[in-house]
């Protein structure tokens, strides 16, 4: 994969996973350094899950051609400071989250970048006219710019949150990471037991582990960015392969427009 991030002149070629198929940790911290993410800061890479599907749609619509990057991560102060320019920018935009980008490749027209995408219902992808389209590893949704949204008046309060997994394949007992975007708020708590459900079948539980933070407490609180995005637990250990959703309930809301629960993208288990 060719990054070039416009905005600070960083551009990396890296290979996501190694030849057996593992994990190449200098090749995301290399990526985290083009598009701007506080590696050290956070304790974590830029979404894993949003760069894979990047990688997908890259090689599909144009293999081998540079993935130009108009936004990528952005702090909450920038983000502020974009919004009262009056751009483009949602409050609660997963760019803070090291989960979205705005790019462009070369030869393909923004319209059918934006129309690729959104045929999978994988993520959030908008477009504002011309090349640049934006991405995303949150909600699955599809915007234009008369429908984007990003300058409604009313608050928030949480009401777009989104459980997201770092990767949408995992085997039994593996830990998942579990990370909440979109918040306008962190003064909240997260019931300490996860549930696993077939992604076919939402309504009963076959599954459940309890959140490795947790240390007995009744409601974890998060705090801040850091803790939505810490949440880890260990898959069971005898679950069928198969399609499966995992849902978080909420405590301590602080607001009653915030959902009681919410459900993460579907991820797959397999031996």
């Amino acid at each position: 994969m060719h990054l070039n991030n416009l905005r600070n002149n960083r551009e990396a070629k890296v290979e996501l996973l190694k030849p057996d198929g593992s994990f190449n940790e200098p090749a995301f911290s290399k990526v985290d350094w083009v598009f701007g993410y506080p590696t050290e800061e956070t304790g974590e890479h830029i979404s894993p899950r949003m760069l894979f599907m990047l990688s997908y749609f890259a090689e599909r619509l144009a293999p081998g051609k540079t993935i130009n990057i108009e936004s990528a991560y952005r702090s909450p102060e920038y983000n502020d400071q974009i919004r009262a320019q009056g751009n483009n920018a949602a409050k609660t935009s997963t760019h803070m989250d090291g989960l979205a980008l705005d790019f462009w490749l070369e030869g393909v027209d923004g319209k059918r970048l934006w129309e690729t995408i959104k045929a999978k219902n994988c993520g959030g992808i908008g477009h504002y006219g011309g090349k640049t389209v934006h991405f995303d590893a949150g909600r699955p949704r599809f915007w234009e710019a008369a429908t984007s949204g990003t300058r409604a008046p009313e608050p928030d309060n949480n009401r777009h949150l989104y459980l997201a997994t770092d990767f949408d394949r995992y085997a039994p007992q593996d830990r998942v990471r579990l990370s909440l975007s979109s918040l306008s708020s962190f003064a909240f708590g997260v019931r300490p037991t996860v549930q696993l459900f077939a992604a076919a079948n939402p309504q009963q539980p076959v599954g459940s582990v309890r959140l490795d933070q947790s240390a007995g407490a009744d409601c974890l609180q998060i705090g801040n960015r850091k803790a939505a995005h810490a949440l880890t637990a260990r898959l069971p250990a005898n679950t069928p392969p198969g399609r499966y959703l995992i849902k978080t309930e909420f405590c301590d809301k602080p607001f009653p427009q915030m959902p009681s629960e919410t459900f993460s993208n579907p991820i797959e288990l397999h031996r």
